[in-house]
């Protein structure tokens, strides 16, 4: 019988896993009656700070390959939600902004997913994420194996 040390990095993979699924389908459940996708959402979150951000960092943070950012953010343009603009630090560069219509969007959207996709209480939340903010520091920093 595999002791539990030995079985920690499967049952920690299998329950990260099960979790961001089950959590997922929630989610888009109530960004479906908006007609927002999940990957939308994670760049109006990103955009939803005001600050504006390169494209990199918005694939980045919604786990896309450029290609498929640049043709979500052109449905988004169109449909006035977002807009861009040339960065005035580096003109070669282009910022992704939330429009006023965009931001309206975001806040409905926002409200609902509160409301409807309460999952921890606020103790909770706080602790998951600290452990799963740690556990991704410590996996960035850690040297990937070699392969064999």
């Amino acid at each position: 019988m595999a002791s539990r040390s030995a079985r920690q990095p499967q049952d920690l993979m299998r329950l990260l896993t099960r979790a961001e699924r089950l959590a997922a389908r929630r989610l888009e459940a109530v960004l479906d009656e908006d007609g927002c996708s999940l990957d939308a959402w994670r760049v109006l979150v990103l955009l939803s700070d005001g600050e504006g951000h390169h494209m990199t960092a918005v694939a980045e943070a919604a786990f896309l390959p450029p290609a498929t950012l640049t043709k979500l953010v052109d449905q988004l343009v169109d449909q006035n939600l977002v807009h861009r603009r040339v960065d005035p630090l580096d003109r070669r560069r282009i910022l992704a902004h939330l429009t006023p219509r965009g931001q309206t969007y975001w806040r409905r959207l926002d409200r609902e997913v509160r409301a409807r996709c309460p999952v921890l209480n606020d103790g909770e939340d706080e602790l998951l994420r600290g452990l799963l903010e740690r556990l991704v520091d410590t996996l960035d920093a850690a040297p990937a194996e070699p392969a064999l």
